[in-house]
């Protein structure tokens, strides 16, 4: 596997001017401190641990994975040490809260700080993702009492952090679980019931680990509605934070996956572990949402940094790799053979890889400042937009990013040939690692209903406004030179409009499979279309920039290809969206 490289440049260009989120940073009394050198420094820190700490391990841990031996669980060789390294610089806490020691930096920076782990080693990234969104939620709803035993050490990396949901019988039907809590006489609660799927659930990087767990009071009214979240340490700490006995909590077994073997994926076992209610009783899934929500991102940005490293491990092939002559124009007569880099369909994979990185870094970038302003800024309208928009976007921002980049790791793959297939070249991993990121965190398809369903169709059309007022903003400001481009945006724009108002209609008519029937169609046309804008954003900046920075030429280029030969899929999408339900209930039961 080639060394990987953090695109500085590109993440510097889309924070600086793209987005110029330091114009948002200057209005926020509480990122008045952050600026653009102070980013760029924590990017550049970032990069040489993603670089030269992470990444070089990442297929020696592939390959001796994670054991478990009586409840022990032992992750791969340097985990332990680049996690405690990792932490040592507050990497752990880079958007925690500052009481609490955390940067308190800004979610438009950390995203990028994200990608940089994932492309370096999504197994190694979980552990420290996780602890930050469980650190998210204790924030959040936690009583003051457990904020300060939890948080500091937390942040701090010296303990991580987890989120136990799904059981054997109950994975997207939380509202069917079975693990319950029972009041103690202290206040406490004893948790007793299994989990399985927990990422981290037991390891060794730490001393400590803080289970988030959904569980059922003796009271609770069924279904959904009668979850509450319960904080269970593995170890229960004393008053003044240090470990002390064991909680009745332990790994059963894990689990040996198809891809992200580094990452310990724990059946974790409560009997009668002592835990502590966070937030209301009841009220445990809208608590678990603030980290389910975060997580949903973070899964994201795992498909964008696997496409990253694929892209550049296929792109260094593609030029060093001799395979056949390339057209009259191209030939290398002074060599064996041409570079793979010549011919037309190596292209047109590399630059669909590049298309659906940068596209995403940017979608994420997008996201990011969403949630910056929804939580930062002073004025409510200005929070409102940015929340209905982060509605919006997230279940795009996870199932499109992950379809995209599983997309383009496959096809780094093929670049490489039979070498592709095989592990010394490490590209068979970034496709089994980037694989369950469709698959947890709500399956792509459960993220499609979530925005079809709840977020169109439940607001009546309303929360697609604000993305489309941003893309016809756009519009609204033509450029000459890439008038096509404007076009071609223009056209999906109105396609995606025609297509939304028709599933609107038909929900209206009581056609109650309809939603069902299009909604992963529906995600991926919008998702074609959000890649569009930014494509067009990102060529519209880079243009006249191109002479003080002659790598952004290649910017433009790209957005010209994107609207010529991936934009287009809107249309098949759109042909099937308004198929409807009919060609999927032709058949009877009983004639699959």
């Amino acid at each position: 596997m080639a060394d990987y490289r953090v695109p500085r440049e590109d993440m510097q260009f889309l924070l600086q001017d793209v987005f110029r989120v330091d114009q948002d940073w200057a209005r926020f009394s509480a990122l008045s401190e952050v600026d653009m050198d102070m980013a760029s420094a924590i990017i550049d820190e970032a990069a040489k641990l993603a670089e030269g700490l992470i990444a070089p391990h990442a297929r020696a841990a592939d390959e001796e994975g994670v054991s478990h031996n009586d409840g022990v669980v032992t992750t791969p060789a340097n985990y332990r040490e680049n996690y405690q390294q990792l932490a040592a610089g507050g990497w752990v806490g880079v958007t925690a809260n500052p009481e609490f020691g955390g940067m308190g930096l800004p979610k438009v920076v950390s995203a990028q700080y994200e990608e940089m782990l994932c492309a370096a080693d999504i197994s190694f990234s979980l552990y420290p993702g996780l602890t930050a969104g469980a650190i998210i939620t204790i924030d959040a709803y936690a009583s003051d009492e457990l904020k300060q035993l939890y948080l500091p050490k937390m942040t701090s990396g010296e303990w991580t952090g987890t989120m136990c949901l799904t059981e054997p019988h109950a994975g997207t039907d939380l509202g069917i679980i079975r693990t319950k809590a029972e009041p103690q006489e202290d206040g406490t609660f004893a948790i007793s019931g299994t989990k399985i799927f927990i990422t981290g659930g037991e390891h060794d990087l730490t001393d400590n680990i803080v289970h988030l767990v959904l569980a059922k009071l003796p009271d609770a009214p069924a279904g959904s509605k009668g979850i509450s979240l319960f904080l269970v340490p593995k170890f229960l700490p004393d008053t003044d934070g240090s470990v002390g006995e064991r909680n009745a909590v332990k790994c059963g077994s894990i689990e040996h996956k198809m891809g992200i073997h580094a990452s310990a994926t724990c059946v974790m076992n409560f009997d009668g572990a002592k835990g502590w209610l966070v937030g209301e009783p009841h009220q445990g899934l809208p608590a678990m949402f603030t980290m389910m929500n975060y997580e949903r991102l973070g899964v994201g940005i795992q498909g964008l940094g696997a496409a990253a490293r694929s892209y550049q491990n296929a792109l260094e092939y593609a030029q060093e790799r001799l395979q056949g002559r390339g057209a009259k124009a191209t030939r290398q007569l002074e060599k064996e053979a041409d570079p793979l880099l010549v011919h037309g369909d190596i292209r047109r994979m590399l630059l669909t890889m590049k298309a659906f990185v940068e596209g995403g870094r940017a979608f994420s970038t997008y996201v990011g400042q969403q949630l910056d302003i929804a939580k930062y800024s002073e004025d409510p309208a200005e929070k409102a937009r940015a929340d209905a928009l982060v509605a919006l976007l997230t279940p795009i921002a996870k199932a499109f990013i992950t379809d995209t980049g599983f997309e383009a790791t496959v096809i780094g793959q093929q670049v490489f040939g039979g070498h592709g297939y095989v592990r010394e070249w490490g590209q068979e991993q970034l496709v089994r690692d980037c694989r369950i990121a469709q698959i947890y965190e709500g399956t792509n398809g459960i993220q499609a209903l979530d925005l079809l369903g709840r977020k169109v169709a439940g607001s009546r059309g309303e929360l697609v406004k604000p993305l489309l007022e941003d893309i016809q903003a756009l519009l609204a400001e033509p450029e000459a030179e890439l008038a096509a481009e404007y076009e071609q945006l223009g056209k999906a724009v109105q396609r995606a409009q025609a297509v939304t108002e028709t599933v609107l209609q038909q929900v209206a008519a009581g056609d109650e499979n309809i939603i069902n029937s299009v909604a992963v169609e529906y995600l991926h046309l919008l998702g074609y279309v959000t890649y569009g804008y930014l494509w067009l954003r990102m060529a519209k900046t880079a243009q006249p920039l191109v002479g003080e920075r002659p790598y952004l030429a290649s910017k433009v280029k790209t957005a010209k290809f994107y609207m010529a030969r991936l934009l287009p899929r809107v249309e098949s999408l759109a042909a099937a969206i308004e198929d409807g339900s009919q060609s999927l209930y032709l058949h009877e039961l009983g004639e699959f």
